[in-house]
């Protein structure tokens, strides 16, 4: 008991010392089936630092009270964010997800806890070297047989972290019209033969800088190689339905990871898995591309020194937005509700806390780069000041379901 009230103080204390903003530590996730792009500032002496038998780090996940799902050798908390509080020489920490059970509608607001009981997000970097396999993830109903959740996602690829474009910057999105479950079924048929050949039913998108796509659970696409901002629902299932990715093959324990035991070999229900009607839409790019939004005019928003865009919407899941901070400023900025954020260019302040981007990170290295705004805090406002005489400050902002996000974009 002792234990769990000095934990209660301690979670009320670093709420109430940032002023309802909380400092989170890095968290790396690594994955068996990709090769790091080395773009997200993890030091490259520590990109396999979970074992070379659990793979290369080419992801960190932000805001997250979602366990990454690994196999049997995912570490206890893995995939989740840690809020650190305390001074420099003598920093603690406490799972954001310990936070959010404790301060509940405090730190969510009514409206997000009613609904949801926790936070129902979190965000990404992923970082692959080359392309991913042809996937979907779970909708609704095929997630609840295995006690998941679905997740819908939205990609956005900053400027910033995409030095080079991995080998291969494009994405396959969907199945070209026409195509039929036939086709489909016999690409897992024939799965230990080499390439299945998915793709061959799919079409590639060139990837472009500063821009994003939403993908709804059910939609099948394989990733490009740009480092990629995913702000998702919280949720780690998957399907890989392609046999073969770069002459390296894909095993069939990844395309029935989350599919119930009784099913690992019942290609009709694995189909159903796939959203027909969303994957063979005649104009992919125009319902699922999106390029930014300003959220009020340009020239308005650089008068008062600052850019806001839009590069999350359209969707009933996730918004996000990238806001700049101009040389010199300072903004007070409001939301609609509770986000967390990830400094990508620059350094200053933001309310009681220094923001910087760091250029490398040790695992398990603490930064300043990375943290949780309440949303007590988003209403009132968070003041971010850019004491650069010449380098803007970059935020992305990942929210959950956002009345204020755009519902669509004009193509």
């Amino acid at each position: 008991m002792m234990a769990t009230q000095n934990i209660s103080r301690q979670i009320a204390n670093a709420f109430e010392v940032g002023s309802g903003i909380l400092r989170l530590a890095p968290t790396w996730v690594p994955r068996t089936f990709c090769v790091p792009g080395r773009r997200i500032k993890l030091h490259p002496n520590d990109l396999y630092a979970f074992g070379a038998h659990r793979g290369g780090i080419d992801e960190r996940w932000l805001s997250s009270t979602t366990k990454a799902d690994n196999g049997p050798l995912t570490t206890p908390d893995e995939g989740l964010s840690y809020v650190v509080f305390g001074d420099q020489e003598n920093s603690q920490k406490i799972l954001l997800a310990d936070f959010v059970a404790e301060l509940e509608a405090k730190l969510l607001g009514e409206e997000m806890w009613d609904k949801y009981h926790g936070w129902p997000v979190y965000s990404k970097f992923f970082d692959n070297q080359g392309p991913l396999p042809h996937h979907v993830h779970q909708m609704k109903e095929h997630a609840a047989l295995v006690g998941a959740q679905p997740k819908p996602e939205s990609y956005y690829f900053p400027l910033q972290l995409n030095n080079h474009g991995g080998d291969f910057p494009h994405t396959f999105f969907g199945l070209e019209p026409g195509t039929t479950k036939e086709q489909l079924r016999h690409c897992l048929e024939t799965w230990n033969q080499g390439d299945n050949h998915i793709t061959d039913l799919s079409k590639a998108y060139r990837l472009e800088l500063g821009t994003g796509w939403y993908v709804p659970a059910g939609l099948l696409h394989a990733p490009g190689s740009l480092c990629t901002y995913e702000p998702q629902w919280a949720s780690d299932v998957f399907a890989m339905f392609q046999s073969l990715v770069n002459d390296v093959p894909i095993d069939w324990s990844l395309l029935v990871k989350n599919v119930p035991e009784d099913k690992h070999q019942d290609l009709d229900y694995i189909i159903s898995m796939v959203d027909w009607e969303a994957n063979t839409k005649p104009n992919i790019k125009d319902e699922y591309f999106r390029p930014p939004m300003p959220v009020k005019p340009l020239e308005e928003m650089k008068s008062e020194g600052y850019i806001e865009k839009w590069i999350a919407y359209g969707n009933e899941y996730v918004a996000a937005k990238e806001l700049t901070v101009l040389p010199g400023r300072t903004v007070t900025i409001k939301d609609a509700g509770p986000y967390g954020l990830i400094m990508v260019q620059g350094h200053g302040t933001m309310g009681v806390w220094p923001i910087e981007t760091p250029a490398l990170i040790r695992f398990g290295q603490l930064t300043h780069d990375e943290y949780f705004v309440s949303d007590s805090a988003a209403q009132e406002g968070v003041t971010v000041h850019n004491p650069s005489a010449t380098d803007s400050i970059v935020v992305l902002k990942h929210f959950g379901p956002n009345p204020e996000a755009p519902k669509a974009w004009d193509s």
